[in-house]
């Protein structure tokens, strides 16, 4: 991923396990909480970072199907004052753009 998008990821590290395991983290700042392969779904929580300040939970869950995936957020903020987290969604939306450009070059 470093390699595919390098302005939105400097490094991934996988801390335990395998890094393809539900409840092993995968990089510093989140872990695999769910795998549902019949759905073809991942589901990663947030456990550090910058959003932790402003979410007392966050996971995001990537679906996949033969020609379409969908990001979707589940979130509590920690005051009801902190704005939605549109930039997060933005980010995999733009990431995912990124693998997929990257996938398809010849």
């Amino acid at each position: 991923m470093p390699k595919i998008c390098p302005d939105k990821l400097q490094s991934i590290q996988v801390l335990e396990g395998d890094g393809k395991s539900v409840g092993m983290p995968v990089i510093a700042k989140d872990k695999i909480v769910a795998i549902d392969e019949e759905k073809r779904s991942i589901t990663f929580e947030l456990i550090g970072g910058e959003v932790t300040k402003y979410f007392k939970n966050f996971n995001a869950t990537l679906q996949a199907d033969t020609s379409t995936i969908k990001w979707s957020l589940e979130y509590e903020k920690a005051s009801e004052d902190e704005p939605n987290p549109h930039s997060h969604l933005d980010f995999l939306v733009n990431m995912s753009r990124e693998v997929d450009a990257y996938l398809l070059k010849p």
